[in-house]
């Protein structure tokens, strides 16, 4: 069923007072704010102002679903009558500023390198007509199919060429503005080193897991020791004795959730980025991840290796990837308190991972032993993603 639309005059405000509802809206969750609007999409003239020259607004409808932000088609019509869709993303507050920047400027990079692979990006901008802060992201509309999954041989081609042709603008690892995995922000202070890099990294979603789930002793040994440790011992050989290490652009939340099938050409094509000059290999670490059902098929990552082969040196591949792993999962359980990821003995637990990497690399005592039987790579078990009030 059609959503009811916000018209627009011909003086661009809005037939409706959205200003004033999304100030009072703006404390409450994503999914409160989509009750209390009761079917309307919060428009504002700064998204009618970003739209491409010669473009004119008809109307705007709900259109998806979000855990983070409000999600939205906008029709817009052409001089010559010629209809164009465009998608529109709605956040609130300082996280939602960060997280449409980070999104605008990482699809703007991808979108500059291939420009079928995402979504052509318009804007990113602030509500004119909001007390409250209130954020936006505009791009084109693709009709994708987001159920079957992709050519291993197709899509993994593509994504290398991309971490290929990408070029870091200062040469180092990092982004010039903070990015997002969800609603949570990476560290992403350009470093010379990518050890350095990623133990930030890691660090960052480490901390935010324990102000989120609570104290682990434990899990914070094990933390403790695969920064001081195991990152040196796996990631510093990389540019070590003259090798040098291409910081390559990657999406940052890649798994099935966030790509699609464009439904006009065939073509795999991905969104929701938020993304940094990364070691291209770090791009995989989702895929180990248990929410990363189709990903998790070693096809993937072969075929990806066919067109990008892995770092020397090689035969440690498959330890890094089980390291770059440890960001998704525990930014995944920052995310979802309680998550199965961090805590479950039946899960994907990070925490075993690390205890891995902490015996083979750098034992230590105070954590448990490594156990095969809880390693989704051995058992191949998957979980389905959490819930977000209600939402994917």
């Amino acid at each position: 069923m059609r959503q009811p639309q916000a018209d627009i005059s011909t003086s661009g405000k809005t037939s409706f007072e959205a200003g004033a509802l999304v100030t009072m809206l703006a404390p409450l969750t994503i999914k409160q704010i989509l009750a209390q609007l009761n079917g309307v999409f919060p428009i504002d003239r700064a998204v009618i102002e970003a739209l491409p020259e010669g473009v004119r607004f008809l109307s705007v409808e709900n259109f998806g679903t979000s855990a983070w932000t409000i999600t939205g088609r906008l029709v817009g019509v052409e001089d010559n009558g010629t209809e164009r869709q465009f998608f529109v993303k709605v956040a609130y507050g300082e996280v939602g500023r960060i997280m449409l920047r980070g999104e605008y400027e990482s699809s703007k990079l991808i979108y500059e390198k291939q420009e079928d692979f995402i979504p052509e990006p318009f804007g990113f901008g602030k509500y004119h007509d909001s007390e409250s802060e209130t954020y936006f992201y505009l791009s084109a509309f693709v009709d994708m199919d987001v159920t079957t999954a992709p050519d291993p041989d197709e899509f993994t081609t593509r994504l290398a060429e991309m971490h290929k042709l990408s070029q870091s603008p200062t040469g180092k690892f990092g982004f010039h503005v903070q990015t997002c995995d969800g609603d949570r922000a990476h560290v992403v202070d350009w470093e010379q080193s990518w050890a350095i890099f990623y133990k930030n990294l890691l660090l960052g979603v480490c901390k935010l897991d324990l102000k989120r789930n609570g104290p682990w002793p434990e899990f914070e040994r094990a933390i403790d020791q695969v920064v001081s440790k195991v990152i040196p011992i796996l990631l510093d050989p990389l540019q070590a004795d003259g090798k040098t290490l291409k910081p390559c652009i990657i999406h940052g939340d890649l798994w099935e959730g966030n790509m699609g099938i464009n439904m006009e050409t065939g073509d795999t094509l991905l969104f929701d980025a938020g993304s940094y000059f990364a070691h291209n290999e770090m791009e995989l670490g989702h895929w180990r991840c248990e929410f990363s059902s189709v990903f998790r098929s070693k096809l993937y990552t072969r075929q990806y290796l066919r067109n990008y082969p892995a770092a020397d040196p090689a035969d440690q591949f498959d330890d890094r990837n089980r390291l770059y792993s440890l960001k998704g999962a525990i930014n995944y359980s920052a995310g979802h308190p309680g998550s199965a990821l961090r805590i479950t003995p039946t899960a994907n637990s990070a925490y075993n991972n690390m205890c891995y990497l902490c015996e083979k690399y750098a034992p230590i005592d105070g954590i448990d032993k490594y156990d095969p039987r809880n390693d989704p790579s051995i058992t191949g078990a998957c979980i389905v993603p959490h819930l977000a009030d209600g939402l994917i």
